[in-house]
């Protein structure tokens, strides 16, 4: 026995101590005087966990003495016991009490049945022994006690396209829009569960929605141009959250006709969802870092110096040259070759016109004019609408890119049409929207310089004849009860 042990001793008994309390007493010691956690000894001992913080609140009241045997003190060893299972108690209540109000409320009782009061270090102690995992789950529910203590079992597919994952995360980056003004952009993305390759994404401006993840969606099916990126085909199972997006009529029936299943992970439960959210992180600290624009926290947001374009571009550089190339640290190999193995042929739609029907967004049906096809204030044309002049057709369209647009009629696809005037730009849906916006704040503008000069010289006619409030198109709109997307609208 150390020196501090015999001090314990010598202090704590007059007479030769119970030999029980002796034994209990080089038990509990390693945990007094070296550290060691009760939890450890309980499992080195096998004594309970319970019994063990028992024996310690009793040491700490009463010394080596406390620990003796019941027989030599039932009656004041039930009672202690007692107080200290309502200690216990008070230490578990939601919300959590301070240790000084525990003491006080346990010693009110005390004093109530004649028991001697605790002081509150004993109570601290008490309370400071308990369960950490049974104190979290008693105060802060289920969910926290199961995101901190329980087991996580992390599974992986078995081949690439057997599971894949798709999610959305704001990026920390500014770029600049259509207007040149600053926006934060969003990525979607899909993940190969096996591989950790990613499949497809999209890079896109406002809040996410259906038609950015069939975008997403059907890049990664489709092969895509060169030998750098060869993932692609149809995967067995999508593995999604419950956000809208992927709970949509539209994703649902492309996942039936494609014979794809979709899996949507456990409410509240982000953990299932950890490998793609790792590629988040990977994206935001290791490329939007080196790029203009870039947002830190803690920091004055800085001026955007690239646009969405330049930034897209960039994530498929690194996706591609970068991320597939590197050896990933849990599954030991690069992505690149954890998914192409020793060569395998991936299930794919029948066609490129298929997936657009399954995937891209259906606007509202036009009329084949014999001009062509007017659609978002463009004209769109091809000679194989010479066949359909007055007939109802279906307009589908790549948001990103609207200087072409794909037409169907009855489902059958017909032909891809071009706007002439913009053949060999890029304009994206948010560019036409900004430039009508751009020219009614013009002519509103020339509008309000003019009445101005009558409303000089003709003031009672001025305001007989105000300027034009603005349009149904400039209001804001009033939130639908459902949950509805801008291309729903186009």
């Amino acid at each position: 026995m150390t020196a501090g042990g015999s001090s314990t001793l010598t202090g704590d008994a007059a007479s030769t101590p119970d030999p029980t309390a002796l034994v209990r007493w080089q038990i509990l010691r390693r945990h007094i005087e070296e550290g060691v956690p009760l939890t450890t000894l309980a499992a080195h001992e096998g004594i309970g966990l319970r019994t063990l913080q028992r024996w310690h609140a009793a040491h700490k009241r009463d010394g080596i003495s406390g620990l003796a045997t019941a027989k030599r003190r039932t009656g004041q060893r039930r009672t202690n016991l007692e107080l200290l299972a309502l200690i216990e108690g008070l230490a578990l209540v939601k919300p959590a009490l301070p240790v000084a109000l525990i003491a006080r409320k346990a010693n009110r009782v005390a004093a109530g049945h004649g028991w001697p009061p605790l002081s509150y270090s004993t109570v601290r102690s008490i309370a400071a022994a308990l369960d950490p995992g049974m104190r979290t789950l008693a105060q802060q529910g289920t969910a926290v006690y199961r995101d901190t203590y329980e087991l996580v079992w992390r599974h992986r597919a078995e081949r690439p396209n057997a599971i894949w994952q798709a999610d959305h995360t704001e990026l920390d980056i500014l770029v600049l829009d259509a207007n040149l003004k600053p926006a934060r952009p969003w990525l979607t993305t899909i993940l190969d569960d096996y591989s950790r390759a990613i499949c497809g994404y999209t890079i896109f401006l406002g809040a996410p929605s259906a038609m950015n993840t069939a975008l997403a969606l059907r890049q990664g099916i489709w092969p895509k141009a060169g030998t750098g990126w060869p993932m692609c085909g149809i995967p067995d199972v999508l593995y999604v959250d419950h956000g809208s997006d992927f709970t949509s009529n539209h994703l649902t029936q492309t996942a039936k006709d494609l014979h794809f299943e979709i899996t949507y992970s456990t409410v509240a439960r982000p953990q299932g969802r950890g490998k793609i959210e790792r590629f988040f992180g990977t994206v935001n600290t290791e490329l939007l870092a080196e790029l203009p624009g870039h947002l830190s926290r803690g920091n004055t947001p800085p001026a955007p110096g690239i646009t969405l374009k330049e930034l897209d571009e960039s994530i498929g550089r690194f996706i591609m040259e970068d991320y597939h190339q590197r050896e990933h640290p849990e599954i030991k190999a690069t992505p690149h070759h954890a998914w192409t193995g020793d060569g395998w042929l991936p299930r794919l739609p029948a066609s490129m016109d298929e997936l657009n029907l399954l995937l891209l967004t259906v606007a509202k049906p036009r009329i084949v004019h014999r001009d062509g096809v007017h659609f978002q204030g463009l004209r769109y044309v091809s000679p194989l609408l010479a066949a359909y002049v007055r007939e109802p057709v279906i307009v589908r369209y790549d948001p990103r890119d609207i200087t072409e647009i794909r037409i169907f009629h009855k489902n059958q696809y017909i032909c891809k049409a071009v706007d002439p005037d913009h053949e060999t730009s890029t304009i994206t849906l948010k560019d036409i929207q900004a430039a009508r916006a751009a020219r009614r704040r013009e002519l509103r503008g020339q509008i309000k310089e003019r009445i101005a000069v009558v409303a000089r010289h003709l003031p009672d006619l001025a305001s007989a004849k105000p300027a034009p409030a603005p349009g149904p198109e400039d209001q804001p709109r009033k939130r639908p009860k459902l949950r509805t997307y801008l291309e729903d609208d186009q």
